[in-house]
Protein backbone atom coordinates (compact mmCIF):
# COMPACT_ATOMS: atom_id res chain seq x y z
CA UNK A 1 0.00 0.00 0.00
CA UNK A 2 2.95 2.35 0.51
CA UNK A 3 3.52 2.11 -3.25
CA UNK A 4 0.05 3.35 -4.11
CA UNK A 5 0.37 6.26 -1.69
CA UNK A 6 3.66 7.35 -3.26
CA UNK A 7 2.21 6.79 -6.74
CA UNK A 8 -0.78 9.03 -6.04
CA UNK A 9 1.46 11.82 -4.77
CA UNK A 10 4.02 11.39 -7.57
CA UNK A 11 1.22 11.50 -10.12
CA UNK A 12 -0.08 14.69 -8.56
CA UNK A 13 3.32 16.39 -8.70
CA UNK A 14 3.98 15.33 -12.30
CA UNK A 15 0.51 16.35 -13.44
CA UNK A 16 0.69 19.71 -11.72
CA UNK A 17 4.07 20.46 -13.31
CA UNK A 18 3.39 19.16 -16.81
CA UNK A 19 -0.31 19.77 -17.40
CA UNK A 20 -1.68 22.20 -14.82
CA UNK A 21 -4.99 22.61 -16.68
CA UNK A 22 -5.60 18.93 -17.38
CA UNK A 23 -9.23 18.04 -16.74
CA UNK A 24 -10.53 14.90 -15.10
CA UNK A 25 -7.23 13.01 -14.69
CA UNK A 26 -7.20 9.28 -14.04
CA UNK A 27 -4.57 7.84 -11.74
CA UNK A 28 -2.99 4.89 -13.52
CA UNK A 29 -1.85 2.93 -10.47
CA UNK A 30 -2.78 -0.51 -11.76
CA UNK A 31 0.82 -1.69 -11.64
CA UNK A 32 1.38 -0.52 -8.06
CA UNK A 33 -1.75 -1.60 -6.16
CA UNK A 34 -0.99 -4.82 -4.25
CA UNK A 35 -2.95 -7.72 -5.67
CA UNK A 36 -4.52 -8.54 -2.32
CA UNK A 37 -5.93 -5.05 -1.70
CA UNK A 38 -8.75 -3.43 -3.67
CA UNK A 39 -8.72 0.38 -3.76
CA UNK A 40 -11.14 2.77 -5.44
CA UNK A 41 -11.47 6.50 -4.96
CA UNK A 42 -12.87 9.68 -6.49
CA UNK A 43 -12.74 13.36 -5.61
CA UNK A 44 -15.23 15.78 -7.15
CA UNK A 45 -14.88 19.58 -7.19
CA UNK A 46 -18.32 21.17 -7.06
CA UNK A 47 -16.82 24.56 -7.86
CA UNK A 48 -15.45 23.53 -11.24
CA UNK A 49 -17.91 20.68 -11.82
CA UNK A 50 -15.24 18.08 -12.53
CA UNK A 51 -13.67 15.00 -11.01
CA UNK A 52 -10.16 16.02 -10.01
CA UNK A 53 -8.84 12.61 -8.95
CA UNK A 54 -10.08 9.09 -9.63
CA UNK A 55 -8.94 5.49 -9.58
CA UNK A 56 -11.10 2.38 -10.16
CA UNK A 57 -14.02 4.75 -9.70
CA UNK A 58 -16.55 2.42 -11.35
CA UNK A 59 -15.49 -0.80 -9.62
CA UNK A 60 -18.38 -2.36 -7.74
CA UNK A 61 -17.66 -2.87 -4.04
CA UNK A 62 -20.11 -3.87 -1.34
CA UNK A 63 -21.36 -0.79 0.42
CA UNK A 64 -21.36 -1.85 4.08
CA UNK A 65 -22.91 1.07 5.97
CA UNK A 66 -22.54 3.66 3.21
CA UNK A 67 -25.94 2.44 1.93
CA UNK A 68 -27.51 4.08 4.98
CA UNK A 69 -27.45 7.35 3.05
CA UNK A 70 -29.74 5.80 0.44
CA UNK A 71 -32.01 4.48 3.18
CA UNK A 72 -32.34 8.01 4.57
CA UNK A 73 -33.03 9.49 1.14
CA UNK A 74 -35.69 6.87 0.46
CA UNK A 75 -37.36 7.69 3.78
CA UNK A 76 -37.92 11.27 2.59
CA UNK A 77 -39.04 10.15 -0.87
CA UNK A 78 -41.63 7.93 0.80
CA UNK A 79 -42.78 10.31 3.52
CA UNK A 80 -42.26 13.71 1.91
CA UNK A 81 -39.49 16.26 2.25
CA UNK A 82 -41.51 18.77 4.27
CA UNK A 83 -43.58 16.41 6.41
CA UNK A 84 -42.61 16.69 10.09
CA UNK A 85 -40.52 13.69 11.14
CA UNK A 86 -42.10 11.78 14.04
CA UNK A 87 -39.96 11.45 17.14
CA UNK A 88 -39.88 7.68 16.71
CA UNK A 89 -38.42 8.08 13.22
CA UNK A 90 -35.92 10.71 14.36
CA UNK A 91 -34.72 8.15 16.87
CA UNK A 92 -33.87 5.91 13.90
CA UNK A 93 -32.61 8.38 11.30
CA UNK A 94 -30.30 10.45 13.49
CA UNK A 95 -28.24 7.61 15.01
CA UNK A 96 -28.21 5.78 11.67
CA UNK A 97 -26.53 8.74 9.99
CA UNK A 98 -24.39 10.03 12.85
CA UNK A 99 -23.33 6.82 14.57
CA UNK A 100 -23.91 4.19 11.87
CA UNK A 101 -26.58 2.48 13.97
CA UNK A 102 -27.40 -0.87 12.38
CA UNK A 103 -30.59 -1.66 14.26
CA UNK A 104 -32.07 1.60 12.99
CA UNK A 105 -30.96 0.85 9.44
CA UNK A 106 -32.44 -2.65 9.59
CA UNK A 107 -35.80 -1.38 10.83
CA UNK A 108 -36.01 1.24 8.06
CA UNK A 109 -34.73 -1.23 5.46
CA UNK A 110 -37.63 -3.57 6.14
CA UNK A 111 -40.22 -0.83 6.47
CA UNK A 112 -39.25 0.92 3.21
CA UNK A 113 -39.17 -2.21 1.06
CA UNK A 114 -35.82 -3.96 1.40
CA UNK A 115 -34.00 -4.04 -1.96
CA UNK A 116 -36.62 -1.72 -3.51
CA UNK A 117 -34.83 1.12 -1.70
CA UNK A 118 -31.75 0.55 -3.84
CA UNK A 119 -33.72 -0.10 -7.03
CA UNK A 120 -35.54 3.22 -6.63
CA UNK A 121 -32.29 5.06 -5.92
CA UNK A 122 -30.63 3.68 -9.06
CA UNK A 123 -33.41 5.13 -11.21
CA UNK A 124 -33.96 8.35 -9.29
CA UNK A 125 -30.28 9.31 -8.96
CA UNK A 126 -29.00 7.76 -12.20
CA UNK A 127 -26.51 5.48 -10.47
CA UNK A 128 -24.36 3.48 -12.91
CA UNK A 129 -22.78 0.84 -10.70
CA UNK A 130 -25.15 0.45 -7.75
CA UNK A 131 -27.22 -2.72 -7.41
CA UNK A 132 -29.39 -4.30 -4.69
CA UNK A 133 -27.88 -6.97 -2.44
CA UNK A 134 -28.14 -10.54 -3.69
CA UNK A 135 -29.23 -11.49 -0.18
CA UNK A 136 -31.89 -8.86 0.48
CA UNK A 137 -31.76 -9.49 4.21
CA UNK A 138 -28.38 -7.78 4.38
CA UNK A 139 -28.42 -4.14 3.31
CA UNK A 140 -24.61 -4.05 3.62
CA UNK A 141 -24.32 -6.29 0.54
CA UNK A 142 -25.55 -3.47 -1.70
CA UNK A 143 -23.05 -2.90 -4.51
CA UNK A 144 -21.83 0.60 -5.29
CA UNK A 145 -18.77 2.43 -6.60
CA UNK A 146 -16.74 5.50 -5.71
CA UNK A 147 -18.26 7.28 -8.72
CA UNK A 148 -21.78 6.49 -7.53
CA UNK A 149 -20.97 7.71 -4.02
CA UNK A 150 -20.02 11.05 -5.57
CA UNK A 151 -23.32 11.05 -7.47
CA UNK A 152 -25.22 10.37 -4.24
CA UNK A 153 -23.61 13.32 -2.48
CA UNK A 154 -24.16 15.54 -5.50
CA UNK A 155 -27.85 14.61 -5.45
CA UNK A 156 -28.11 15.56 -1.79
CA UNK A 157 -26.27 18.85 -2.24
CA UNK A 158 -27.56 19.93 -5.65
CA UNK A 159 -30.92 18.23 -6.32
CA UNK A 160 -32.63 17.17 -3.08
CA UNK A 161 -35.11 19.59 -1.47
CA UNK A 162 -33.50 21.89 1.08
CA UNK A 163 -35.07 20.14 4.11
CA UNK A 164 -33.62 16.80 2.96
CA UNK A 165 -30.22 18.30 2.18
CA UNK A 166 -30.09 20.08 5.52
CA UNK A 167 -31.19 17.03 7.51
CA UNK A 168 -28.83 14.53 5.89
CA UNK A 169 -25.78 16.77 5.69
CA UNK A 170 -26.48 18.30 9.08
CA UNK A 171 -26.30 14.87 10.67
CA UNK A 172 -23.20 13.88 8.71
CA UNK A 173 -21.49 17.05 9.89
CA UNK A 174 -22.34 15.90 13.43
CA UNK A 175 -21.11 12.33 12.90
CA UNK A 176 -19.76 10.86 16.12
CA UNK A 177 -16.28 9.54 16.74
CA UNK A 178 -17.71 6.34 18.21
CA UNK A 179 -20.19 4.26 16.22
CA UNK A 180 -23.13 2.67 17.95
CA UNK A 181 -21.36 -0.69 18.07
CA UNK A 182 -18.32 0.77 19.83
CA UNK A 183 -15.97 0.94 16.84
CA UNK A 184 -13.98 4.14 16.31
CA UNK A 185 -15.19 5.60 13.01
CA UNK A 186 -12.73 8.49 12.90
CA UNK A 187 -10.55 6.78 10.26
CA UNK A 188 -10.17 8.24 6.79
CA UNK A 189 -11.70 11.65 6.12
CA UNK A 190 -12.18 12.91 9.71
CA UNK A 191 -8.55 12.07 10.56
CA UNK A 192 -6.86 12.90 7.24
CA UNK A 193 -8.67 16.03 6.03
CA UNK A 194 -8.28 19.30 7.97
CA UNK A 195 -11.15 21.59 8.79
CA UNK A 196 -14.85 20.89 9.07
CA UNK A 197 -15.95 17.69 7.36
CA UNK A 198 -19.13 15.69 6.93
CA UNK A 199 -18.65 11.95 6.70
CA UNK A 200 -20.35 8.58 6.43
CA UNK A 201 -18.17 5.54 6.97
CA UNK A 202 -18.64 1.88 6.16
CA UNK A 203 -17.00 -1.33 7.38
CA UNK A 204 -17.73 -5.03 7.75
CA UNK A 205 -16.12 -8.35 8.67
CA UNK A 206 -13.92 -6.97 11.41
CA UNK A 207 -15.82 -8.88 14.08
CA UNK A 208 -18.43 -7.67 16.55
CA UNK A 209 -16.04 -6.41 19.25
CA UNK A 210 -13.86 -3.32 18.70
CA UNK A 211 -10.13 -3.73 19.36
CA UNK A 212 -10.32 -1.19 22.21
CA UNK A 213 -12.93 1.03 23.85
CA UNK A 214 -13.85 4.02 21.71
CA UNK A 215 -13.79 7.33 23.60
CA UNK A 216 -16.36 9.86 22.42
CA UNK A 217 -15.16 13.47 22.80
CA UNK A 218 -18.70 14.61 23.62
CA UNK A 219 -21.56 13.00 25.57
CA UNK A 220 -23.71 10.59 23.62
CA UNK A 221 -26.52 8.14 24.20
CA UNK A 222 -25.74 4.41 23.92
CA UNK A 223 -27.58 3.39 20.77
CA UNK A 224 -26.76 -0.32 20.42
CA UNK A 225 -26.26 -2.13 17.10
CA UNK A 226 -25.15 -5.25 15.31
CA UNK A 227 -23.11 -5.28 12.10
CA UNK A 228 -24.05 -6.70 8.73
CA UNK A 229 -24.53 -10.32 9.72
CA UNK A 230 -23.04 -13.54 8.34
CA UNK A 231 -22.55 -13.94 4.62
CA UNK A 232 -24.80 -16.59 3.12
CA UNK A 233 -24.30 -16.02 -0.61
CA UNK A 234 -21.15 -16.24 -2.72
CA UNK A 235 -22.53 -15.46 -6.18
CA UNK A 236 -21.20 -11.90 -6.23
CA UNK A 237 -17.55 -10.97 -5.72
CA UNK A 238 -15.95 -9.56 -2.60
CA UNK A 239 -18.52 -10.46 0.05
CA UNK A 240 -15.96 -12.09 2.31
CA UNK A 241 -12.98 -9.76 2.52
CA UNK A 242 -12.96 -7.01 5.17
CA UNK A 243 -14.31 -3.74 3.79
CA UNK A 244 -13.55 -0.24 5.06
CA UNK A 245 -14.83 2.92 3.36
CA UNK A 246 -14.69 6.64 4.06
CA UNK A 247 -16.98 9.08 2.24
CA UNK A 248 -17.95 12.67 2.78
CA UNK A 249 -17.48 16.34 1.99
CA UNK A 250 -15.09 19.15 2.87
CA UNK A 251 -15.25 22.64 1.45
CA UNK A 252 -16.51 22.29 -2.12
CA UNK A 253 -15.14 18.76 -2.46
CA UNK A 254 -16.82 15.35 -2.35
CA UNK A 255 -14.56 12.40 -1.59
CA UNK A 256 -15.07 8.64 -1.61
CA UNK A 257 -12.33 6.15 -0.74
CA UNK A 258 -13.35 2.47 -0.79
CA UNK A 259 -11.14 -0.49 0.17
CA UNK A 260 -11.30 -4.26 0.42
CA UNK A 261 -8.59 -5.92 2.51
CA UNK A 262 -7.15 -9.43 2.59
CA UNK A 263 -8.92 -11.80 4.95
CA UNK A 264 -7.41 -11.57 8.41
CA UNK A 265 -6.56 -7.87 8.19
CA UNK A 266 -7.08 -6.26 11.58
CA UNK A 267 -9.19 -3.17 12.24
CA UNK A 268 -6.11 -1.15 13.20
CA UNK A 269 -4.23 -2.15 10.06
CA UNK A 270 -7.13 -1.23 7.81
CA UNK A 271 -7.84 2.04 9.63
CA UNK A 272 -4.19 3.13 9.33
CA UNK A 273 -4.11 2.16 5.68
CA UNK A 274 -7.26 3.96 4.61
CA UNK A 275 -6.34 7.04 6.64
CA UNK A 276 -2.94 7.17 4.94
CA UNK A 277 -4.51 6.66 1.54
CA UNK A 278 -7.15 9.35 2.22
CA UNK A 279 -4.45 11.79 3.26
CA UNK A 280 -2.49 11.08 0.07
CA UNK A 281 -5.59 11.53 -2.07
CA UNK A 282 -6.40 14.78 -0.28
CA UNK A 283 -2.88 16.13 -0.83
CA UNK A 284 -2.84 15.01 -4.45
CA UNK A 285 -6.17 16.72 -5.04
CA UNK A 286 -4.84 19.95 -3.58
CA UNK A 287 -1.95 19.84 -6.05
CA UNK A 288 -4.05 18.87 -9.06
CA UNK A 289 -7.29 20.68 -8.35
CA UNK A 290 -6.01 23.70 -6.49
Amino acid sequence: MHKILSTVLAFALVTAAATPVRADPAVDARETVPSDVTVAFAVYDRGSGRTTLRFNEHQRIRSASVVKILIALDYFETNGATTPIPEADLALLVPMLRSSNDDAASELWVRLGWEKIVERAVVRLGLRDTAPPVNVGFWGYTALSAADVVTIYRHILEVAPAPVRDFVMGNLFEATTCASDGFDQSFGIPSAVPGRVAFKQGWSRFGDVPPRPCVEPKPRRDLGASKDGPETRTDVPDLTRPAMHTTGTYGDRIMAVLTLEPEGTTWDESARRITGLTRAVYLADRIIGG
